[in-house]
């Protein structure tokens, strides 16, 4: 297991609810599947400290691990930021690689290519490092589409239509499982029109 030492002062629940969503944690390594005592990941807020309504702050580590903890709990881990002049000295577990979830389009279903991609990966990282976990496979209709992002309407209906943001254009219809749409907006799949510009020329 890689870890690396760093010294770290401990946050009070009144200094967390001042963080936001981009500011570097270390929250406890323990998940339900793992048991690391003692041991500290990379994590930020999933909401401002700022939204803090009661109950427990919660983190999302490198890892996607979501965290649920009490700062001012003794019996917690904590959570922790980086600071040279700190009390306290903490173990944080280091990454050993990542994990690829891909999307690719192979045109015509040709498994050759998929075979001379594993085989290119191999060769580059080593045959006993590079595993396929898992393989999805599913057939692609040959139809393009333009997916917008749609705000969700508040308040009475019959008001003001919409707003609508283009997000991407003359694309297929996966791509749509792949895109992080805005909080408060929801995704809209049209079939694509392309532009046609009819203006009279001379």
């Amino acid at each position: 297991m890689n870890t690396e030492k760093i010294a770290a002062r401990r946050l009070s629940l009144e200094e967390v609810t001042k963080l936001g969503m981009k500011d570097k944690l270390f929250v406890s390594a323990d998940t339900a599947e793992l048991r690391l005592p003692g041991c500290y990941v990379p994590a930020f807020l999933t909401k401002s400290g700022e939204d803090f309504e009661g109950g427990s702050i919660t983190a999302r580590t490198v890892f996607q691990e979501e965290v649920s903890c009490l700062p001012d709990d003794e019996n917690e881990a904590g959570i922790y930021v980086a600071d040279e002049s700190g009390a306290e000295t903490i173990e944080v577990l280091q990454s050993a690689g990542v994990v690829l979830d891909l999307a690719l389009f192979v045109p015509n279903g040709d498994k050759g290519a998929l075979s001379a991609l594993y085989a290119a990966a191999r060769q580059a990282f080593g045959a006993d490092v590079v595993q396929i976990w898992r393989q999805g496979l599913k057939e692609v209709p040959d139809v393009k589409v333009d997916i917008f992002e749609e705000q969700v309407p508040r308040g009475r209906k019959g008001g003001d239509s919409p707003k609508r943001d283009r997000r991407a254009i003359d694309t297929y219809p996966t791509r749509a499982d792949f895109i992080d749409f805005t909080p408060g907006w929801k995704p809209v799949v049209e079939i694509h029109k392309p532009v046609v510009d009819d203006t009279p020329t001379i």
